[in-house]
């Protein structure tokens, strides 16, 4: 009996001791009883495509987010191609065409999380003059390169719209948002939060600019057309396939961060403004509610994102790398 006793103690010693190892181990994900966070480095675009992310920024800061996570805001969406292709970014805000063509350069190895912005473009008039889109034809439009000018040529062709875009003289929204303010252009397609921006600067220069047409609600009067899709969130497949509960925390967090962003857009402005994404604060919260930052994952992503660069194909093929990326572009079930 003494024997059976002896042998049942060693049995509970050894069970126990198993059970705390056990409990501080965990894959190295627990540290002396308390959580380890995961490092995800995170680059966003500064302006609206990286708006979302603002009160995630202040959790991480604050301590009371479940990832730990650097954040970095780019000026130039090639720094952080650049970053997803060398592997030194795990996650990024991008424009959506811009994430089909790193996942072409990199051979599949980037993929789409979610979506995070619609259409944020909108053509702005000098002095009242368009009332409809038929009223654009024999016009010239000043738009910026690349998205800007791919998505304002597909509304005009679907609408047989004979109008000239000038997408040289002014490439970039900074320079055609000061040709705004200076007077020097009728008409102008520009991404919000710089519509404000403009129409703002403009009026205090005596010059009088208003938004003329809402370019998304122009794309979605075209006949079978999906979503405007102009941001979203990748991640690089490594990433995702060896981390797959910090994803989820991610996409929970972001959601979070969004909805946040467009329940309190005057808080989330400062925030926009803490973070180096947007510059003015009182720019940032009039412009919010028309920003269409949105939280879109699995197949309802899936489907939008498809639609939309198959358009972008169509138009511009080098804009999404020269091919339709494959099934494994879109992460619907991380």
């Amino acid at each position: 009996m003494k024997k059976i006793l002896s042998l049942l103690l060693v049995a509970l010693t050894i069970f126990s001791t198993m059970l705390v190892f056990g409990s501080c181990g965990n894959n190295g994900d627990t540290n002396g009883g308390e959580t380890q966070k995961t490092n995800v480095k995170i680059s966003v675009l500064n302006g609206t495509t990286g708006f979302g992310a603002a009160k995630l920024m202040e959790d991480d800061a604050n301590g009371a987010s479940a990832n730990d996570y650097e954040f970095k805001v780019e000026t130039d969406a090639t720094n952080i191609i650049s970053g997803l292709i060398a592997g030194t970014i795990d996650m990024a805000a991008l424009p959506t065409n811009a994430a089909a063509n790193v996942y072409n350069k990199t051979g599949g190895k980037v993929q789409v999380l979610a979506i995070n912005t619609l259409g944020v473009l909108y053509l702005i008039e000098k002095d009242d003059q368009i009332s409809s889109i038929n009223d654009l034809n024999g016009k010239t439009i000043y738009v910026p390169a690349q998205n800007p000018t791919f998505i304002t040529k597909h509304i005009l062709d679907s609408n047989g719209i004979d109008a000239t875009i000038d997408s040289t003289t002014y490439s970039t929204p900074a320079a055609l948002q000061a040709a705004v303010v200076a007077g020097q252009v009728d008409l102008a397609v520009l991404p919000q939060p710089v519509v404000t921006a403009a129409i703002a600067g403009a009026k205090k220069a005596n010059n009088n600019y208003s938004v003329a047409l809402d370019l998304t609600a122009e794309w979605d009067k075209i006949p079978n057309s999906e979503k405007l899709v102009q941001g979203c969130i990748v991640v690089r497949k490594d990433f995702a396939e060896k981390n797959k509960g910090a994803v989820e925390w991610f996409l929970n967090e972001y959601e979070a961060s969004i909805n946040y962003l467009n329940e309190n857009p005057k808080d989330a402005a400062a925030l926009i403004v803490k973070y180096g994404i947007f510059a003015n604060a009182t720019v940032a919260e009039n412009a919010i509610p028309k920003c269409n930052v949105v939280f879109m994952k699995g197949e309802e992503m899936k489907s939008a994102m498809q639609a939309f660069i198959s358009v972008m194909f169509e138009i511009a093929p080098k804009s999404v790398g020269d091919k339709l990326p494959l099934d494994d572009f879109y992460l619907v079930n991380p």
